[in-house]
């Protein structure tokens, strides 16, 4: 079987470390997966999912906001601002914050900071959508 070692960190904790088979993530220019003997690369991902095909078909998926990956050898390195599994992702307080990002967007109050209310609502409706609980 062809296997690649994979370790997922984040300012505050090192996330995921295994051996897997394939990984999708969302490229700033687009989504890419990366196999075995994937062409070396350094990129930059933005706010989506990454998914982590393990052994047997096993899929593991993360809600991230961005980051940088590095694939050299069949040794791959994900540096993410924040990453949470699609398990541990809180719905409730993401729902929250959803709507918190939505109130400061359609208020437009002066002294809003409209691009940081902009990224929250797209991490939320991220988040959610990780979680199979985006209703639109």
């Amino acid at each position: 079987m062809k296997e690649m070692n994979v370790e997922i960190v984040t300012p505050s904790k090192s996330a995921y470390s295994g051996v897997i088979e394939s990984v999708s993530v969302p490229g700033t220019k687009g989504g890419f997966q990366v196999l075995y003997n994937h062409a070396p690369i350094l990129s930059s991902f933005e706010i989506g999912k990454i998914k982590i095909v393990e052994k047997a078909d096993k899929v593991i998926e993360f809600a991230t906001s961005g980051g940088t990956i590095e694939v050299l050898h069949n040794k791959i390195l994900l540096l993410a601002e924040s990453i949470e599994s699609k398990t541990d992702i809180d719905v409730n307080r993401a729902q929250a914050a959803l709507e918190r990002a939505k109130t400061r967007l359609s208020e437009r109050s002066k002294g809003i900071d409209i691009p940081r209310a902009e990224g929250a609502l797209a991490r939320a409706v991220n988040r959610l959508k990780v979680a199979g609980k985006y209703k639109v």
